[in-house]
């Protein structure tokens, strides 16, 4: 009865390790990602290589933000504009 009782309890004790280990490490991994730099965005988003983003290159928080972004209205979005762009509100989680 005691060989039993010892058994569910490290059983218990594993599973709950394992359960705290991978909920700390999920949230790590949430805390650490931060926002692209303007230069990683040129990489992925940059299809003609100018050096700009317009807003046929864009997407996501980018193109629904692009007129405010865009402050010298030429119809892309510099470095310069792009550091000082507000950054998007996170999305409350549910």
């Amino acid at each position: 009865m005691k060989s039993s009782t010892i058994k569910i309890a490290i059983l218990t004790f594993g599973i709950v390790m394992l359960t705290t280990v991978n909920s700390f490490a999920q949230g790590k991994d949430r805390q650490e990602k931060k926002p692209p730099t303007f230069s990683e965005l040129l990489k992925e988003m940059d299809k003609n290589e100018d050096g700009k983003l317009s807003k046929d290159e864009v997407k996501g928080p980018l193109k629904d933000e692009f007129a405010k972004i865009d402050t010298d209205e030429d119809g892309f979005i510099s470095k310069k504009e792009f550091e000082k762009a507000p950054r998007p509100k996170r999305k409350e989680r549910k």
